[in-house]
């Protein structure tokens, strides 16, 4: 069964109020819904927002605007606030990463963590396949983050690649870890053996003439297999920007 988080903050309450029994993604830089979500939601992941903060700075950049350090200060303020809420069993939070960082930098914030397997690191689509084997042998929990090349999720490059990656995790067709696709609620209907996906799609276009409980619906019945048939891959065409 595929875990489906809906991302928060989803407004006005009476709308989020309509999901009540749903799993969310709360995240570090909008935690508006966070106790409520763990007063009525089945299962809430714990997003460390590096993404959000991370597109919010591109854009603070290009105007000329200061950014927001997320510095080691700014990640002891995530642990603590993330502290609490881990002590519900059916929550887990995103370990902090570097989006646009290298290994080392991302596997320094990994070791930084405090609160043990509560935590998922992620996996970068632009880095070493070698580097998400290892994540899936010391982790029972592993999130995959679409970037550099591949940050458009559904694009020919980006199957490629997942399809490599894929590959080389799921050798005997078995999934051996939780995995978990950041921003990938859509990717859920593509064959991928995800555990469990996200997305804020609910939270943008729920006052588009759309029903918030009907779209939950939509989206939670989307299921992926646990099984994986080893695929062939072009390999000149992984790497296209």
């Amino acid at each position: 069964m595929t875990q489906h988080y809906h991302g928060t903050p989803i407004t006005p309450r009476k709308v989020l109020a309509q999901l009540r029994g749903r799993s969310f993604c709360i995240s570090f830089a909008r935690p508006d819904d966070v106790e409520w979500c763990h007063e009525n939601g089945q299962s809430n992941m714990l997003d460390n927002s590096a993404f959000s903060i991370w597109t919010e700075n591109m854009k603070r950049k290009a105007r000329g605007e200061a950014t927001v350090e997320m510095d080691g200060t700014f990640w002891q303020g995530f642990y603590a606030w993330a502290e609490r809420w881990l002590t519900y069993k059916t929550t887990w939070a995103v370990i902090p990463d570097a989006i646009m960082g290298d290994v080392s930098a991302n596997d320094a914030l990994i070791a930084q963590w405090p609160h043990g397997q509560r935590g998922a690191p992620v996996w970068h689509m632009h880095e070493p396949l070698d580097r998400l084997k290892r994540l899936c042998d010391e982790w029972e929990r592993v999130c995959i983050g679409s970037s550099a090349q591949f940050r458009v999720v559904g694009a020919a490059n980006w199957h490629h690649r997942m399809t490599e990656a894929m590959n080389a995790i799921c050798q005997t067709g078995r999934v051996p870890n939780w995995l978990h696709m950041l921003r990938g609620m859509n990717a859920a209907r593509w064959g991928y053996p995800f555990a469990s996906v996200d997305s804020t799609d609910i939270a943008r276009n729920h006052n588009r003439k759309n029903n918030p409980r009907e779209m939950a619906e939509i989206w939670d019945g989307i299921q992926c297999s646990p099984f994986w048939d080893r695929k062939y891959v072009q390999a000149d065409l992984l790497y296209a920007a």
